[in-house]
């Protein structure tokens, strides 16, 4: 089968992909380990059988609604790609904002004590320490899983000024004050009916719902960061489109002050921060 055929009948397969073409491309182009201007360079050329076989199974695991991301293993975020495996979420455009706003509060010229809890796969923390390479960052997961790709992300990019703990969120951290603390925490709620729909199918739950509507992890970080940010230090927590008003309430019940909800590229609330008052309560 020549490659323009294949990527044809692919496509043809993939009709509960809104991407479908890309989809195909992209998997015949993993199986190929070429760019996808050689199959514009060469649209002709047969497909080796060992590797029609392996693009056979990616679609068909595609056709069962697995991720991309998942399938290749990796996802770009930030301009820099990430590993990523079924053991972490995969990395989100809309998270691009959370580290907007890091970026504007941590120092470029300064030394500055930075937490990422719930890090996963470490792009939040590992973006923030490549961009600001004078910054102490420290990057939280409970799993054992997503942080063996979080710390082979960190090597991937040669980010010396990171440091990566297994802990329950602040449990077991070293006893610290932070200037900024960051997380996108578990917000979905347990019963919402989109962990059922599309890639969410198929990445950790426990990494996206929460018990209390999705708010119970928001409420543990909340209150447990307020100890530990030093006095006029902010945090900041990536949630879900209708959560503003109530996250916003929890930030203002553990005494934050200047609390402000930022929104998304499609103009949805989704980043919350806080500071901790110069002159504590």
């Amino acid at each position: 089968m020549q490659l323009n055929t294949a990527l044809q009948t692919a496509t043809e397969r993939l009709t509960e992909s809104e991407s479908a073409a890309l989809d195909a491309e992209v998997l015949l182009c993993l199986v190929l380990q070429k760019k996808r201007s050689y199959l514009r360079a060469w649209p002709d050329l047969d497909l080796p059988v060992d590797v029609a076989q392996q693009f056979w199974a990616l679609i068909d695991q595609r056709q069962l609604g697995m991720p991309i991301a998942y399938l290749t293993g990796y996802r770009e975020f930030w301009s820099r790609d990430f590993q990523v495996t079924p053991d972490v979420l995969i990395p989100r455009a809309d998270t691009e904002i959370l580290i907007e706003l890091c970026l504007e509060l941590i120092p470029a010229d300064k030394p500055c004590k930075v937490i990422d809890l719930g890090t996963g796969s470490g792009i939040i923390a590992i973006t923030l320490a490549a961009e600001r390479p004078l910054a102490e960052l420290t990057g939280t997961d409970l799993s054992l899983a997503a942080l063996t790709i979080a710390k082979a992300n960190a090597e991937q990019h040669q980010i010396p000024n990171v440091q990566f703990y297994q802990s329950d969120w602040f449990a077991s951290v070293p006893d610290s004050e932070f200037q900024i603390i960051v997380s996108n925490p578990p917000y979905i709620a347990e019963d919402d009916e989109h962990l059922q729909l599309g890639d969410l199918r198929f990445e950790p739950r426990s990494a996206l719902s929460a018990a209390e509507s999705g708010l119970r992890d928001i409420r543990i970080i909340a209150k447990a960061a307020y100890q530990r940010l030093e006095s006029g230090g902010y945090l900041l927590i990536e949630h879900g489109y209708d959560q503003q008003e109530l996250v916003q309430r929890i930030f203002n019940d553990c005494h934050y002050q200047q609390v402000k909800t930022v929104t998304d590229l499609a103009g949805l609330p989704r980043v919350t921060y806080g500071q901790r008052p110069t002159t504590s309560n």
